[in-house]
């Protein structure tokens, strides 16, 4: 072997690649922001604990009161019935729309222009008024003699004119929201059915929903989630849900930062189980497009301990 082949390290030029030092980058800004975040976190941790205005006495003895617990399901109530309702219309609204029909089309889209130009209270303050407008609601031929009627105060109480209010406002919304993953899907797909004779309703129901729904659920989700908190904006209506419940509470105490952080605590709590709930919703619906969907923290978590205890075998 000739003996210049291989160099000897010794001879190797300084400077040479395989004498050069490989020093990561530094990121000092990035070092100096996360420490400061450190910092403030501990500050206001530490002031939620030393501060006595918080009265953590209070908030545990309210926290889990009969009068919060009922006033929590109300709450759950109001978001249910309006989230079901709203959603139902608004699929309805949403296909109008999207109808050649330019009656239909048009009644739709004033609707929508209508209830999303209305703040929600006002609206929930008009129901709540709407036997000052109409004494009685019946029924009958148009223009015509009515056959049954009834006091709208009997047959629209609180929390009816406060379930329509709210589920007229969703709806508004909710049809942007379908109409938005309606459209996404490829229309390539509805041509096909229809050239196999598959009847219009089964293409909607089969073909466009099921792949709209991985285009609306984000959407939606965050929807009910703030229809959720905009429950307390019923209160003008003296409907015992979690917010007036707790404003009826400290009015009556005086204790009024501890009663909103119990407020706050279970608007955390119910968002928190919404937010979950609308993440295994969204990977159920993700099936067909993604094969190999990413592990749940449920699974995640499974795996570490399992590796743990392999390791610790």
């Amino acid at each position: 072997m000739s003996s210049d082949t291989i160099t000897p390290p010794a001879t190797r030029r300084a400077g040479h690649p395989e004498e050069l030092k490989v020093v990561p980058t530094r990121h000092y800004a990035r070092w100096a922001a996360g420490a400061a975040v450190v910092v403030l976190v501990a500050q206001f941790a530490h002031g939620l604990v030393t501060n006595p205005v918080w009265e953590w006495g209070v908030f545990s003895d309210y926290v889990l009161s009969e009068t919060i617990v009922q006033a929590v399901w109300v709450t759950l109530q109001l978001t249910a019935y309006a989230t079901v309702l709203g959603f139902l219309l608004g699929t309805v609204l949403a296909f109008m729309r999207l109808s050649r029909s330019p009656v239909l089309s048009t009644v739709a889209w004033t609707y929508i222009w209508v209830f999303r130009s209305i703040p929600m209270i006002v609206q929930l303050v008009f129901w709540f008024n709407l036997s000052a407008l109409y004494k009685e609601l019946g029924l009958g031929i148009p223009f015509g003699p009515v056959f049954w009627s009834v006091d709208s105060n009997t047959l629209i109480g609180t929390i009816g004119a406060a379930v329509i209010g709210l589920t007229l406002h969703q709806a508004a919304y909710a049809a942007e929201i379908v109409r938005g993953g309606v459209i996404a899907v490829d229309q390539g797909q509805l041509e096909a059915a229809a050239a196999l004779g598959i009847p219009r309703l089964r293409q909607i129901r089969r073909i466009v929903l099921p792949q709209a729904m991985r285009a609306i659920l984000p959407t939606a989700g965050n929807e009910i989630i703030g229809l959720l908190k905009g429950t307390s904006v019923v209160y003008v209506m003296s409907i015992g849900e979690l917010f007036y419940q707790a404003q009826v509470i400290y009015g009556r105490n005086g204790r009024v930062i501890p009663l909103l952080l119990v407020a706050t605590a279970w608007y955390v709590v119910l968002t928190s189980l919404l937010s979950v709930a609308q993440y295994y919703v969204e990977r159920r619906y993700a099936r067909g497009a993604d094969r190999t969907p990413a592990p749940t923290p449920l699974q995640r978590a499974r795996r570490f301990v399992t590796s743990l205890t392999k390791e610790s075998a």
